[in-house]
């Protein structure tokens, strides 16, 4: 229990790291921002979720390119990178119980 509430955290501290970084560098409207998201990696939404402050998550992924990108919108309609990969894949089963 206390190794996975570890892994939690750190994960955690790691995406607040990431997201505090990125928000200086790699920010604008979010119609731009989906736009180029749809042109240069053919990425179009797949999840969302509300966050704090009124903030919204998202998912942005391809099939085609394997590409994903996590998004957060603020409500002034700022959308900020928060962190993008390769190897994108769509699971619809349950997750396995842990062990």
């Amino acid at each position: 229990m206390q190794n996975l509430l570890f892994k939690m955290t750190m994960g955690l501290g790691i995406a607040v790291l990431a997201a505090q970084q990125v928000q200086a560098r790699t920010c604008a409207a979010r119609d731009d921002v989906v736009t180029r998201l749809a042109e240069t990696y053919g990425e179009t939404r797949r999840g969302i979720g509300i966050a704090r402050q009124g903030a919204v998550m998202e998912l942005f992924a391809s099939d085609e390119t394997g590409t994903w990108t996590i998004t957060v919108t603020l409500p002034d309609g700022t959308m900020c990178l928060v962190v993008s990969g390769q190897a994108y894949e769509a699971v619809t089963g349950a997750l396995p119980p842990n062990a």
